[in-house]
């Protein structure tokens, strides 16, 4: 008997998908397209065009992902797994009554003001609604076929001198900007317990890199009116965020954190890239789209992934988000807040500065009143409070529970002084900006 080996061949393991699947992804979110007297990007007029023909039974598709989203932790027993997670599930239930009365209409007057419940149900919830899942399928074809793996190698001699972090945490930060903060903390979260991040880098990629998605920036924008200068919006908010972070890893409370591993993990510090850089992002490119599943198997997991943060997040915005919008209307809570920007919107010499700086409150309760709040201002106050309410990073109603669910050692009232200064350096960063362009 003859017996043949057959020698390995070496070839590119399908690499048009990095460049055809990534591609769609970004065109998606990133190219604005004239339809019908409109500039925006595709990812919104689809949103749009199924606002438009579909409208009617959107409320009933939002309310049965609130229920969803309600029932969710306790049909999981999450709820009871810290105080933390029983107050924003007991949140949840009560953004759940909140709905079922926008709904069917029934509930006391005031929360049918125009400014109220219905701007936070028509406006937010809805969108929020289709925007998640259906971007979540956009989101699939960009993160998944090697294009993160190759930005972040050829970014990895910038990240330690810059942001103090491994190479590695560029895919983190680019999978929070253009993903999902929850997949961001994930990944950040098991780098920390499998010893690939200390204490001290999995908190500066928390709170510096995990903000809201491209997604939810699309939301901003429409609130603002801000759709029709999306393509500056987007690249100056990507850059404020990350410059802030630049600063906040540089200062206390960040720079005190223990720069030591997981107690349970065996130390796995980065090995530095030696050689051509381009040829080894180009290797891990090629092993990021061996290693992805089919299309329909990618689409289906991050329209999942989509749908379970969707049910996480309407709930909050009408209970969390309603509540924010209450105190800010009714009550001088956020006004006394505000007092703690005044002096920077006033020396700043922004339109409003009251107003600014109440804003720039808020958005610690949740990321989207800020822009409610100056839906009706000026363009460069709507461009700096869009850009503010992305760069604060840190909200209670749904990256505060995200990050206390993770091993990442930060309590709370640190990541409430981390929130102050990201504002207000992003205040000061950005308003000049904002005068150049408006």
């Amino acid at each position: 008997m003859t017996m043949t080996t057959e020698v390995p061949r070496t070839r590119t393991p399908g690499m048009w998908r990095l460049f055809v699947y990534s591609g769609i992804g970004a065109f998606m979110f990133f190219v604005p397209l004239t339809i019908g007297g409109t500039s925006t990007i595709m990812l919104d007029h689809i949103v749009t065009f199924l606002q438009s023909s579909i409208g009617p039974v959107l409320p009933y598709y939002a309310l049965a992902i609130i229920l969803a989203g309600a029932v969710y932790p306790f049909v999981t027993g999450s709820w009871k797994t810290s105080v933390v997670n029983t107050v924003f599930s007991l949140f949840k239930v009560v953004g759940l009554v909140v709905g079922v009365m926008m709904v069917f209409r029934v509930g006391p007057a005031w929360l049918f003001d125009p400014d109220m419940g219905p701007f936070l149900f028509d406006k937010l919830v809805i969108p929020v609604g289709l925007l998640v899942p259906i971007g979540a399928v956009f989101l699939a074809l960009m993160v998944s076929y090697g294009l993160l793996e190759f930005i972040g190698v050829l970014v990895q001699r910038v990240m330690r001198p810059i942001w103090k972090t491994p190479g590695r945490s560029a895919i983190d930060a680019v999978a929070s900007f253009v993903g999902s903060y929850s997949l961001g903390l994930l990944i950040t979260n098991r780098a920390y317990k499998d010893g690939k991040y200390t204490a001290r880098e999995s908190a500066i990629i928390a709170t510096g890199f995990s903000t809201v998605s491209a997604t939810f920036m699309v939301i901003v924008a429409k609130t603002l009116d801000l759709m029709g200068q999306w393509t500056a919006y987007f690249w100056v908010t990507f850059l404020v965020t990350f410059l802030v972070t630049a600063i906040t890893v540089r200062i206390w409370p960040l720079n005190s954190i223990p720069d030591t591993y997981h107690p349970e993990a065996t130390p796995q510090p980065e090995d530095t890239i030696t050689g051509k850089r381009f040829s080894v992002a180009w290797a891990q490119a090629r092993e990021s789209v061996a290693a992805a599943p089919s299309l329909g198997v990618n689409v289906w997991r991050n329209v999942r992934d989509g749908l379970l943060m969707a049910m996480a997040i309407l709930p909050s915005i009408l209970s969390i988000g309603l509540l924010g919008l209450v105190l800010a209307t009714y009550t001088p809570v956020f006004d006394w807040l505000g007092y703690l920007f005044y002096p920077f919107t006033w020396a700043l010499q922004l339109p409003e500065p009251m107003l600014v700086a109440k804003a720039s409150a808020v958005g610690v309760a949740e990321m989207f009143l800020p822009a409610l709040l100056v839906a009706g201002s000026v363009p460069v106050v709507k461009f700096v409070i869009g850009v503010v309410s992305v760069s604060g990073i840190i909200f209670f109603s749904a990256l505060v529970p995200c990050i206390m669910a993770t091993d990442i050692p930060i309590p709370v009232w640190k990541l409430v002084v981390i929130w102050f200064q990201r504002v207000v350096l992003t205040l000061v960063i950005v308003t000049p900006i904002a005068f150049l362009l408006f």
